[in-house]
């Protein structure tokens, strides 16, 4: 056959080529948009001056020794906190099973086998023994491999965020039903205390009833506010027995086994910490820190995806001993050996490759909204916190002058009682004035308590970024974190 009817190299290296450039074209990677405008100040800080991160035990500073017990029991013993540890030692295991496509595969290889066939001269038995290794490495020329290894290293890192975001909400839970626990205790005593309160006027109505000043109405009235305030008493009751039940939950024990005292929040202090400048919550909030490393991993998909549309390069080898006898098989005549190499390019796949990498483009967007969604969320939870804590400082303040005030009028009251010249009606309105207004400053109370924990966990809660090393053993960072600068 001529030479010339031989198709040419070129015909087949120049469309290759074209296929591939446009491969790569078709395929850029553009990184999503995470840049947002970070104020430089909270509009509700009072000022934008650098503070320090809370401390990690910021729970010490309301001064309840009880309080910081059962934290540390939590944070020991909690079910969700265990669950996202063990979150994590998956996370990592995946991140080492992806960083082993990066290095080669080395097995070995035994046999033996006896066979007995017939011929016409009789049976004929054969031996054979071999021992031997093989190896396989695929060449990651356009880093396949490389970034889904570090896919999978920040999924591991994102899991490690996510297990200090649960110990975050986890702490703050049990504060926050501690608080409840002594705020209902708080308000069990006002209503045994008011109940006293209108039983002894009670009293001193039946008297007048008893000396002729007096009505039956006046006395079923008196009677009706007593039967009000005692049935107060067992709601009380149940939310301080329910939310010991459930602090017991959250330190992952039975109701029956712990035995929380509780007492009272005045005996507590409010801790003040600063807020700080806005542009420290990047580094100081783990959900942000999980929201980033998410999106990370995401980009690095996305770029493995993209890799996948190039050829893959198979290197495989075996070599070992093999012999008709094994006192032989170690011999210099039994050496046998086989090297290969093999490239793959993916020419149709019914657009597999095309809608993994449109998939990983799309799961990257949403996380890049994510990802912002958590920065701007992270700013106005410490807005709305700073705004709590002042607003219910004053609510506290202006209910304990109410408080003195109601007081103040039911001893004139009781006092005018006393002396026959009260109307009745004024009695019954000073009395439940006072009850209620009592009952409203325990719960302002409590309202300034849940707002410190809000502002602690808003500012992170002591939780400070690390850019932690990969979790695979041998696998280099191939892309920066969203938001991070080169050292």
């Amino acid at each position: 056959m001529p030479n010339s009817r031989l198709p040419s190299p070129s015909r087949y290296r120049i469309p290759f080529i074209a296929a591939s450039a446009l491969a790569l074209a078709s395929c850029q990677i553009v990184p999503p948009d995470t840049a947002l405008p970070i104020p430089t100040a909270f509009r509700a800080g009072g000022g934008g001056a650098p503070a320090p991160a809370p401390r990690p035990d910021w729970a010490t500073g309301f001064g309840s020794a009880e309080l910081n017990r059962l934290v540390a029991v939590a944070m020991a013993q909690n079910f969700d906190v265990e669950a996202a540890i063990a979150r994590i030692n998956q996370a990592e295991a995946q991140a080492v099973i992806a960083s082993s496509a990066l290095f080669p595969f080395l097995g070995g290889t035994g046999d033996g086998s006896r066979v007995q066939t017939a011929t016409r001269a009789g049976p004929v038995i054969s031996n054979r023994v071999g021992l031997g290794l093989t190896a396989s490495y695929e060449l990651d020329l356009f880093g396949k491999n490389r970034f889904a290894a570090r896919a999978a290293d920040d999924s591991a890192r994102a899991s490690r965020f996510d297990r200090d975001t649960v110990a975050l909400a986890t702490m703050a839970a049990v504060a926050n039903t501690y608080f409840d626990v002594l705020s209902a205790q708080d308000r069990l005593r006002i209503a045994q205390e008011n109940l006293r309160i209108a039983q002894r006027v009670l009293d001193a109505v039946r008297s007048r009833l008893g000396a002729g000043t007096g009505t039956a109405l006046d006395t079923a009235q008196q009677e009706s506010v007593v039967a009000t305030q005692r049935a107060r008493i067992p709601p009380l009751v149940q939310a301080v027995q329910q939310n010991r039940n459930t602090l017991a939950v959250l330190m992952g024990r039975t109701p029956e086994s712990v035995a929380i005292k509780g007492g009272s929040l005045n005996a507590l202090r409010i801790p003040s910490p600063r807020p700080g400048l806005p542009s420290a919550l990047l580094l100081r909030r783990p959900d942000i820190g999980l929201a980033e490393a998410s999106l990370a991993s995401a980009e690095a998909s996305v770029a493995s995806a993209r890799a996948a549309f190039f050829p893959t390069i198979q290197l495989t080898g075996s070599g070992g001993f093999q012999s008709v006898a094994l006192r032989s098989l170690l011999g210099p005549n039994t050496a046998i050996y086989s090297a290969a190499a093999g490239l793959t390019q993916p020419i149709f796949d019914g657009a597999a490759l095309k809608g993994r990498l449109d998939f990983e483009r799309g799961r990257t967007a949403e996380l890049a909204a994510a990802y912002k969604k958590a920065i701007v969320q992270s700013l106005a939870d410490v807005e709305n916190a700073l705004i709590a804590v002042r607003q219910t400082a004053e609510l506290e303040a202006r209910q304990r002058d109410a408080v003195a005030a109601s007081r103040r009028a039911l001893d004139i009251t009781e006092t005018q009682l006393r002396a026959g010249t009260i109307d009745t009606v004024t009695l019954f309105t000073v009395q439940t004035t006072l009850f209620n207004a009592q009952d409203a400053l325990a719960q302002a109370r409590l309202l300034r308590f849940n707002a410190a924990v809000s502002l602690f966990q808003a500012l992170g809660g002591g939780f400070t970024q690390s850019r932690a090393q990969p979790v695979a053993t041998g696998v280099a960072p191939l892309v920066m974190p969203v938001g991070s600068e080169a050292p």
